[in-house]
């Protein structure tokens, strides 16, 4: 049984397992045969690709995308397109895209493991969201597809947002939300001006992203329903407040949420640096934008109407003409004696009865469920359970306790309290520590700007005359510490720069040529073989017998090493004349030592 020869693209990408499928492309793990690393290939279906103008905007796209560089943004390394032969031979021409693997989930399957998370998580999330969509805006890109499907989270916990150029191209080739297949996947997250087949800007994208910032904290979409409804409830109704579904998401989170869903897209976040901000300033308990807090006045006023239980309208006594009254009756009897005492024993009634329940409460109590260790929704579940419902749930920094799981409880588990107590629920966002990205390769400013967009501001130059790389001059050959650990934001990082230099390797001369030539690349330098001394051993053909430069000579990377190999040298010795010994003189003895022709450089 022989097994498939595997599928290359390009000439050096081989196709592997199938590790995702959407409604518009398949997703394969691969490799890049020619710089041995893992890649992610995007695939096109067929029936797509049949369609010229596609096929058109789609390489645009591409191209597009492959010019994003940015830390939460999945990289596109390169594009093309493979020709497939169907079963009945006509050849289709699938374009491909070959992205950088994660390795990681999507925030949809996280969702789906563990239904919402804590609200400070949920703003670290978005705001990695943001960041990506602050950088491609100002490329002039708009996503127009934000949904948790398509961000992304590594096992370091940085963020990856997906699929930049494929979205624009089905944007640009009318797949808008008529579609079917569309509105299925995106319809939960749809602006309003896209609902209703309008020119989308940035500010839709962050529309978008406030859905996702919504449906992370909540574990639902501001709005639910079949896809018809979700668009009108998009375009006309007002969303309620996250902490009406998730009562630990904090007011000023309630305010950044709302305000990203306002319905028109001037009254919302005009920029994604401006949601990012009110993230932050929610997470560190900051002021607030104004416009925000603006929102939420409005939208608490709106929701508490929308939350009111229906009453039927009381009927409108009749109305008396007065004017009637005085001409043809005598003076009414007043009664206000009777209506004042009816309203002091209604307050009263009201009054006692509100007393009687705070007096329930405050004097009811129940021993505190220890919750140490429990993740933060069975801890609030557990405690609701147990009569508890004045709770506050905080995030803390710690590194023993696994993020998202609950650290204590202020006042402690196992205390006897009055139920109405508030009880704060610590829960671990982690160590804090953020992953060093790997800026090798670029230049001292680019690194420096990564560096500070992932959250380390102290940088500085550590050796600035590394040889032996395959950088060149002023180019990050690493730094310390390494690319891909962790460390605390606050840490200190050294850039460690290429002065462009590498040594001729010792011992090319012996080398067979093969040989020497891939010493040579080893030491980032090329080679060009030419033919030197001629040698009359025939192990000697092919032996590197000088080179120039000399091994040891420090030479820029990826200049030309010159091979002087060796080559035979043939000598042709004349047969003796066949002509009769002269008899005049005697026969001479034949030599016992063969003629040479000597070659220049014997002597």
């Amino acid at each position: 049984m022989t097994s498939e020869t595997p599928r290359i693209l390009g000439g050096r990408y081989e196709v592997g397992e199938l590790i995702g499928r959407g409604g518009m492309a398949e997703v394969h793990l691969g490799h890049d045969t020619r710089l041995g690393r893992t890649v992610a290939i995007k695939m096109l279906r067929a029936d797509l690709a049949r369609d010229s103008s596609f096929l058109t905007r789609f390489r645009r796209e591409a191209q597009s995308a492959a010019g994003l560089s940015h830390h939460a943004i999945v990289a596109v390394y390169d594009s093309g397109e493979d020709t497939f032969i169907e079963t009945g031979g006509a050849k289709v021409d699938i374009p491909y895209i070959v992205m950088e693997y994660v390795d990681g989930q999507t925030l949809r399957e996280i969702l789906n493991d563990e239904g919402k998370l804590s609200p400070d998580e949920a703003a670290r999330i978005t705001m990695g969201i943001l960041s990506a969509l602050e950088y491609s805006h100002d490329k002039g890109i708009v996503h127009r597809d934000i949904k948790p499907a398509n961000v992304m989270l590594t096992k370091g916990g940085s963020v990856k947002v997906m699929d930049f150029g494929i979205a624009r191209a089905l944007a640009d080739t009318g797949a808008t939300m008529t579609s079917a297949q569309a509105v299925v996947g995106t319809a939960r997250y749809l602006s309003p001006e896209q609902a209703q087949g309008e020119t989308v800007d940035e500010r839709s994208d962050l529309y978008s992203a406030g859905c996702v910032f919504y449906e992370l904290m909540t574990g639902r979409t501001p709005f639910i329903g079949e896809p018809v409804s979700l668009v009108y409830q998009h375009i006309t109704d007002t969303p309620k407040p996250p902490s009406v579904f998730e009562p630990s998401v904090p007011r000023a989170m309630d305010a950044v949420a709302l305000h990203s869903l306002a319905k028109g897209r001037d009254e919302r976040y005009q920029h994604a640096a401006d949601f990012r901000a009110d993230l932050q300033a929610a997470r560190t308990g900051q002021p607030l934008s104004e416009a925000a807090m603006a929102t939420l006045a409005a939208g608490g006023e709106a929701t508490s109407v929308l939350n009111r239980q229906p009453v039927a309208p009381t009927p409108e006594p009749p109305r008396r003409d007065f004017t009637r009254d005085i001409d043809e009756s005598t003076k009414p009897q007043r009664h206000t004696g009777l209506w004042v005492t009816a309203v002091i024993v209604a307050l009263l009634a009201i009054l006692g009865i509100g007393a009687l329940v705070m007096n329930n409460n405050r004097t009811k109590e129940a021993t505190l469920p220890t919750v140490n260790g429990q993740s933060q929704s069975i801890a609030i579940q557990n405690l609701r359970n147990a009569g508890f419902d004045n709770l506050k749930a905080v995030t803390v920094t710690n590194s023993s306790i696994p993020k998202g799981a609950v650290i204590n409880t202020d006042p402690g588990g196992g205390n006897r309290i009055a139920l109405s107590t508030l009880i704060t629920v610590n829960v671990s966002s982690g160590s804090g520590l953020v992953e060093v990205p790997n800026v090798a390769g670029q230049s001292v400013a680019d690194a420096e700007k990564e560096l500070s967009n992932n959250g380390f501001n102290n940088y500085k130059l550590g050796n600035q005359n590394v040889s032996g790389t395959q950088y060149a001059a002023g180019q990050v050959t690493s730094t310390n510490p390494g690319g891909g650990t962790e460390q605390n934001p606050s840490t200190t990082i050294y850039l460690n720069v290429s002065n462009g230099k590498v040594q001729v390797p010792d011992g090319l001369v012996g080398m067979q040529g093969a040989d020497a030539v891939n010493a040579l690349a080893a030491a980032h330098l090329k080679a060009t073989i030419v033919k030197g001394s001629p040698v009359t051993d025939p192990n000697q053909v092919n032996v590197v017998q000088s080179t120039d430069p000399q091994s040891g000579s420090s030479v820029n990377v990826n200049s030309t090493v010159t091979l002087k190999v060796g080559y035979l040298l043939v000598t042709v010795t004349p047969s003796p004349s066949p002509s009769s010994p002269s008899p005049s003189s005697p026969s001479a003895p034949p030599s016992s030592t063969p003629s040479r022709t000597e070659s220049p450089g014997d002597n």
